[in-house]
C-alpha cells in the first residue's frame, strides 16, 4: 500500500500553527507577581469592571498601583490571591 507523503506547504502550514498554539500557551501559563484587573477579567472570564468592583469591596485580596499615572491608581492583584480565588472563591467578610 502506498500512502502519498503531505506537501511541504502543508507541512509548514501545520508546524506554523503548532508554533502559534506554543507561543500561546507559554504566554497564558507564564506566571507573574502581580495581574491587573484587566488580566484577571481575561483569565477569569469576567468584565473588567467586575474585578474592579471585588477590589473595591475587599471580596479579593488586592493593592494600588503606588506609581499610577492619571486620576485613579490601579489596581493590582497578586499570583497568590488569583490562586486562592480559582480555589476557594471570594474571601469571608
Amino acid at each position: 500500500m502506498l500512502t502519498s507523503m503531505p506537501s511541504l506547504e502543508a507541512v509548514l502550514a501545520r508546524l506554523a500553527k503548532i508554533e502559534e498554539l506554543l507561543a500561546s500557551l507559554i504566554r497564558d501559563k507564564t506566571v507573574k507577581e502581580w495581574y491587573t484587573t484587566a488580566e484577571v477579567a481575561a483569565l477569569l472570564g469576567k468584565a473588567e469592571y467586575t474585578v474592579r468592583e471585588w477590589c473595591r469591596q475587599r471580596r479579593i485580596e488586592a493593592k494600588k498601583k503606588s506609581h499610577a499615572r492619571g486620576a485613579h491608581a490601579e489596581w493590582l492583584i497578586g499570583h497568590t490571591e488569583l490562586t486562592r480565588l480559582r480555589n476557594e472563591g471570594f474571601r469571608s467578610r
